[in-house]
């Protein structure tokens, strides 16, 4: 007997996903009171307190409440280790689990999308879409906005051996630099965050909470979309469970799916939409052929440098004694500032990996902290952590689903370090973060190396402990991907190819990884998107 079917009535827009895009859209498009819109959510509110402060990061990735809990496959290039692959099951998607770092990326990024045939997608096309929403601390100018929804601050502490670290980079060409956000960020500097007084500021915070005030918006929660509903190659509506009901809602314009690079992909294939062959090794009938579906993942890979120190501060020594956690808690407690209120990464560098470079390929998160692996306990000596990671990795993976159950999460398929070039690319980030910290400015902490360790220093040595100590640093991107080629998903304007009033809007449609963090640049893509929805585009 088929399964009774909850009626949630009709709207204008059904957006999938209230993560970071999701938010962005539900707000610009109810900004029209006559457009009604279905916003449908997998996870819960973003009601708890670890959202919130910034360092509960640590308490969001690996907890259900928040978090996804996906895995990649045994990675080759990792020396089979399966990585935890966090993602936000929670308003606000990943911005309210992630590292808050404020990162546009390169100019060169979004004219390289323009070359690849996508119109309207240059560096001085969208640069009006990042400042729209930017309400930054140092206020309106031609490269930042002020007032609008997405804060942007500065940290509220500063350690002693970042800025050491800054000056002997100097040594070696990496200059200071003012701002990494305006088009090219080549140098040093610390990390503008997406806070407001050293609380995490998330997308549900600054484009959710303000439409909720809207009668025309609706939000379910704790809603997992199960398929699009396609008739006649139209996408007329979405069916979900919740509490284990099945309902089904209808879209007069169109559905949005913002669910992610890794889900997004996921429930188009649930929906009969992708590659033939996939879809009917688990069974489900097609219903489009999108080759493109689910390949074309990117994202970049971090190698964490650990370097002990003497002499220096650092949040080892701080939160590794009674006294030292409480007067962390007080702090916090009485100013929003210290520890409690720093992102994971507070100090970063774009560089060449070679002088041939055009702009930069490696970013560097320094932190002044450190452990044998995200989520260990902090090491019992002084230590930093210099991460590096391949901004432009020509390594292509897939993301796919499994079986027919919306419920089984996806196969996830990175193959880090497969490209030659990336490898290549590796060793030398190790080389030269190894160089940075023989800087004499430096010197009175003593640096020592404590990964991947100094006895590795042949080539082959290296990649083995790449292989060994490699993470993501939680940027997938590409999967739905925008272009024109017969590998692309959506069009320039976000539309999918061959089908009518469906629309991807998230990480997935990123032809090419940007040049830096993910976060705002998926809010400029959902402002760009909302701003083509209502003109009709």
């Amino acid at each position: 007997m088929a399964e009774a079917l909850g009626v949630e009535g009709r709207y204008d827009y059904v957006i999938v996903g209230a993560g970071t895009a999701g938010c962005v859209l539900a707000n610009r498009l109810t900004e029209d009171p006559a457009t009604r819109v279905l916003l449908i959510e997998a996870g819960g509110s973003d009601n708890y307190h670890w959202v919130h402060i910034p360092v509960g990061y640590l308490y969001c990735i690996g907890n259900p409440r928040t978090d996804w809990m996906m895995k990649t496959v045994a990675e080759p290039g990792l020396n089979g280790r399966s990585l935890a692959y966090p993602r936000g099951k929670v308003l606000g998607g990943c911005t309210s689990v992630n590292g808050m770092i404020y990162m546009r990326g390169q100019a060169a990024d979004y004219d390289g999308w323009r070359q690849m045939g996508n119109a309207g997608w240059g560096w001085d096309d969208v640069l009006p879409y990042f400042r729209k929403s930017e309400d930054h601390y140092a206020g309106a100018g031609p490269m930042h906005g002020a007032g609008g929804e997405w804060k942007v601050a500065k940290q509220r502490l500063t350690w002693d051996i970042l800025r050491a670290v800054q000056e002997g980079a100097k040594e070696f060409g990496i200059m200071p630099r003012a701002d990494f956000n305006d088009g090219n960020n080549e140098g040093s500097g610390f990390f503008e965050v997406n806070q407001r007084n050293g609380v995490r500021w998330n997308a549900a915070k600054g484009f959710l909470r303000p439409a909720l005030r809207r009668p025309n918006l609706r939000v379910v929660t704790r809603a997992l979309t199960e398929r699009l509903i396609v008739e006649s190659r139209r996408v007329v509506g979405v069916r979900y469970r919740r509490h284990g009901k099945l309902y089904e809602v209808r879209a007069e314009a169109e559905v949005l799916l913002a669910a992610g690079a890794i889900n997004s992909p996921k429930i188009l294939e649930h929906s009969g939409i992708g590659q033939p062959d996939v879809l009917s090794n688990q069974g489900i009938e097609v219903v489009h052929d999108s080759p493109g579906v689910g390949e074309n993942l990117q994202d970049h890979l971090q190698i964490r440098t650990v370097f002990r120190v003497s002499g220096a501060k650092t949040l080892n020594t701080m939160f590794n004694s009674p006294f030292g956690k409480a007067r962390i808690a007080l702090q916090y407690a009485l100013t929003r500032s210290g520890p409690m209120s720093m992102a994971p990464s507070q100090f970063g560098l774009f560089t060449k990996s070679d002088p041939s470079m055009a702009t930069p390929d490696l970013e560097y998160h320094v932190q002044p902290l450190s452990t044998d692996k995200l989520g260990d306990p902090l090491h019992p000596y002084p230590a930093i952590t210099v991460s590096v990671c391949n901004l432009r990795p020509e390594s292509v993976g897939s993301v796919h689903a499994r079986s027919r159950d919306p419920n089984e999460q996806p196969d996830i398929r990175p193959n880090y370090l497969s490209a030659h070039r990336d490898r290549q690319v590796a060793v030398q980030a190790v080389r030269q973060a190894r160089q940075i910290m023989t800087a004499r400015e430096l010197a009175r902490y003593s640096p020592e190396e404590v990964l991947p360790g100094p006895a590795h220093s042949s080539d082959d040595a290296i990649l083995e402990q790449v292989g060994n100590i490699a993470t993501t640093i939680f940027h997938p991107v590409g999967t739905c991907k925008m272009g024109s080629d017969e590998r692309s998903v959506v069009s320039s304007d976000l539309r999918v190819h061959g089908l009518d009033r469906l629309r991807v809007v998230d990480a997935s449609i990123m032809p090419r990884i940007v040049s830096g963090n993910t976060a705002s640049p998926v809010v400029m893509i959902a402002e760009k998107a909302a701003d083509m929805i209502r003109k009709g585009a």
